[in-house]
């Protein structure tokens, strides 16, 4: 069984859509979706429980939340996906088949990234994501991680980090063993169009710069907010 795993703080309106996505996909694979929730004040905990989702409380922060979720998950697989991303048509075809694969028990899988954008800088973004996941090894948390549970508990699971802990799981996880997925996460831009789609790439760049050379992730943490 695939074990959904979804990161939630006030994203009840996000949410929704998502979940009636993978409510359609459950008759073809067999999947359980956990919502793992910061301490939301909206109705996410509401959407959650209309979209036949397991609800987990957790301390707030992705990796906290998402590390909550998979200790609550029943699955053999698990897929960590955020509440601002949904997949296109073809993503149980390519999971299925990635699952099915007994080498990729010590893989891990992400999908392409595309911005609900028509703005030409979007695409711009999207292919210099393409060029770091598949020569840096470094996909953000935003394409989604598809990964084994055994392989995820033997590398320690997300660390409860403020943030970088999508960077930090696949830098141990290895470039080596990451796999582009044949279907793509379609990723709200509602950040890009509010930020810039250069300053908030520049400012992405430096805060990895200065988690690479070790600045605390509480500090990092500051800063993007």
């Amino acid at each position: 069984m695939l074990s959904v795993i979804i990161p939630t703080l006030n994203a009840g309106d996000l949410l929704k859509p998502l979940l009636e996505s993978f409510s359609q996909a459950r008759g073809l694979l067999p999947c359980e979706i956990i919502v793992a929730d910061g301490g939301s004040t909206d109705n996410t905990y509401f959407v959650a429980s209309q979209g036949d989702a397991i609800f987990v409380e957790a301390q707030r922060g992705r990796g906290r939340q998402m590390s909550a979720g998979a200790e609550a998950a029943a699955g053999d697989w698990l897929l960590f996906l955020h509440a601002d991303t949904h997949l296109n048509a073809n993503w149980i075809a390519v999971v299925t088949a990635f699952i099915a694969d007994a080498t990729n028990q010590r893989r891990a899988g992400y999908f392409r990234l595309a911005l609900d954008d028509d703005n030409r800088a979007a695409r711009v973004l999207e292919r210099i994501v393409a060029w770091r996941s598949r020569f840096l090894g470094l996909p953000y948390g935003d394409q989604g991680l598809l990964i084994s549970r055994e392989m995820y508990e033997s590398l320690g699971g997300f660390k409860g980090v403020a943030l970088m802990e999508d960077v930090d799981i696949v830098r141990r996880i290895g470039r080596a063993h990451l796999v582009p997925l044949a279907a793509t996460a379609i990723t709200s831009a509602a950040k890009y169009r509010r930020d810039g789609y250069v300053l908030r790439p520049i400012c992405n760049l430096l805060l990895l710069g200065l988690y690479r050379v070790g600045v605390p992730t509480r500090f990092l943490y500051s800063i993007y907010r």
